[in-house]
């Protein structure tokens, strides 16, 4: 694992030199990395204010998510010493409000803040690298490590020991956009601990098999073709089209998981976004036309966000070998 570890830092690159800036702010963007119905919250807060949910058999706690959270802090701190590491940017969602037993009857506007309790069925975190970035097409990009813990997804009428869920992942933060850039080998999207210890273990794991130089390549490469207007047309359409093909017909297509609503923020900034629009050809690199995928995710609920961003990685390469080969994509024609 040591060797597996320095090699994230040490690997020898052949396009890309990712660079080292001892210089940089301490303090995170504060653009939101994910939009829909989410607030910022702060770790403290999570901590001090949030009651942990339980298990309903034995009344044993999980995993909660400022453990999380505190893990994943501390595997990176070790991982990647001396590196310049912004402090966890968090959002959450869908609270589930109740009140102590003493307050069980009193209305709810008379209700004081100690007799209420709270915490977010679903929270996300990013943990910025500032100082291990790279540069494509003017677009800075700090390597980040986030993950997210999802209640939902676990089976709370269990006992302790029962597999808890999370998402982790490694990746890239575009500055411009605060768009999250994940790869497939960067993410563990449906990992099942029952354990801190696991836990630990899993991201660890995850942080020393990632190969950030690939992953830059592969978005690198993006940047050097490009679609027609035609041909975005005739792929946003083919897009729409895809939810209701025969299941038959989809297993032979690349796979894409945004829907309606982000399909049409995807036209909108086509035409309208200030960072990654079209030229004046209507012609549109695949890089911007990444991030036009990337920046419409922001409108995904936490538990199908980081799915949504590996699928918009793997969409825009299958469209550049189509594109590089001269071959036919059904999405393109």
């Amino acid at each position: 694992m040591e060797n597996e570890l320095m090699r994230l830092h040490t690997q020898p690159e052949t396009r890309l030199t990712v660079t080292r800036n001892p210089e940089v702010d301490q303090q995170s963007t504060s653009s939101a990395f994910i939009e829909a119905n989410t607030l910022s919250v702060s770790l403290s807060e999570l901590q001090q204010d949030h009651i942990i949910p339980v298990y309903v058999k034995d009344n044993e706690p999980l995993v909660s998510q400022y453990e999380f959270i505190e893990t994943t802090n501390a595997i990176v701190s070790s991982i990647f010493k001396g590196e310049q590491i912004l402090s966890p940017s968090i959002r959450c969602s869908h609270p589930i409000k109740g009140r102590i037993p003493d307050a069980k009857d009193k209305p709810a506007n008379q209700l004081q803040d100690w007799e209420k309790t709270l915490y977010y069925e679903r929270m996300m975190f990013v943990i910025e690298i500032p100082s291990i970035y790279d540069t494509i097409e003017g677009n800075k990009l700090n390597l980040t490590i986030g993950g997210v813990k999802a209640y939902n997804l676990d089976n709370l009428y269990n006992k302790k020991g029962a597999a808890e869920h999370f998402k982790v992942f490694i990746g890239f933060q575009n500055t411009v956009c605060t768009n999250l850039c994940v790869r497939t080998d960067g993410f563990l999207g449906d990992l099942r601990v029952s354990s801190s210890e696991q836990l630990h273990s899993a991201i660890y794991q995850l942080l020393g098999s990632y190969d950030q130089h690939l992953h830059l390549s592969h978005m690198q490469s993006l940047a050097e073709h490009s679609i027609s207007e035609q041909q975005f047309a005739q792929l946003l359409g083919r897009c729409r089209m895809y939810p209701h093909l025969p299941s038959a017909q989809k297993k032979q297509i690349p796979e894409l998981l945004y829907g309606d609503s982000q399909l049409t923020s995807v036209c909108r900034d086509y035409y309208k976004d200030v960072n990654f629009c079209r030229q004046e050809d209507g012609r549109i690199n695949l890089w911007k036309l990444y991030n036009l995928f990337t920046g419409a995710n922001k409108s995904t609920y936490i538990d199908q966000f980081l799915d949504r961003s590996v699928n918009a990685l793997d969409f825009s390469c299958q469209m550049l070998d189509a594109v590089k080969q001269a071959s036919t994509m059904w999405y393109l024609g």
